[in-house]
């Protein structure tokens, strides 16, 4: 289920949301990361000297799991009626877990608040980041974004 309108996120504060679909972390997406963000450690992107390593393999990155909460989020919240959406950052981050390779992922989000900031909204989320059959979270974070909704559409809630 995917929150479409501003509206809906409003009614949604103080609850969890479903979670999103699973997301394939592989060498390849991992690799890419790599050499976008210039960070080729060896526990990413070899996986035959990580294979010794104390994961047994390459893990991703922390920063990519982090990355790929913009669509997981879009997954989840999908507002058509805000102008914009900007991800503000964060109140809190942490790499609870790491992430093998060939591992997948998915958000639960949970709608914490959301204030007034000018014609803005600041849209406040707590996120775990699961991985599939762990049992511990990826990432635990929480999460701001500012939405500016259509002025004809809704108004920012005092």
């Amino acid at each position: 289920m995917t929150i479409t309108s501003v509206a809906g996120l409003v009614a949604a504060v103080g609850t969890d949301l479903p979670p999103t679909s699973w997301l394939a972390i592989d060498q390849v997406r991992v690799n890419g990361f790599a050499d976008v963000t210039d960070d080729h450690q060896w526990i990413h992107v070899d996986p035959d000297q990580a294979a010794s390593g104390p994961f047994g393999g390459t893990i991703a990155h922390g920063f990519l799991v982090l990355s790929l909460l913009a669509p997981l989020f879009n997954e989840a919240i999908d507002p058509l009626d805000a102008d914009s959406r900007i991800n503000y950052g964060f109140d809190r981050v942490r790499f609870t877990s790491a992430v093998p390779v060939g591992s997948r992922i998915r958000a639960r989000f949970h709608v914490s608040e959301i204030l007034p900031r000018g014609p803005m909204m600041e849209v406040r989320l707590h996120v775990d980041v699961d991985i599939e059959g762990s049992e511990r979270p990826a990432v635990v974070a929480d999460m701001i974004l500012l939405l500016h909704p259509a002025p004809e559409n809704v108004e920012v809630p005092s």
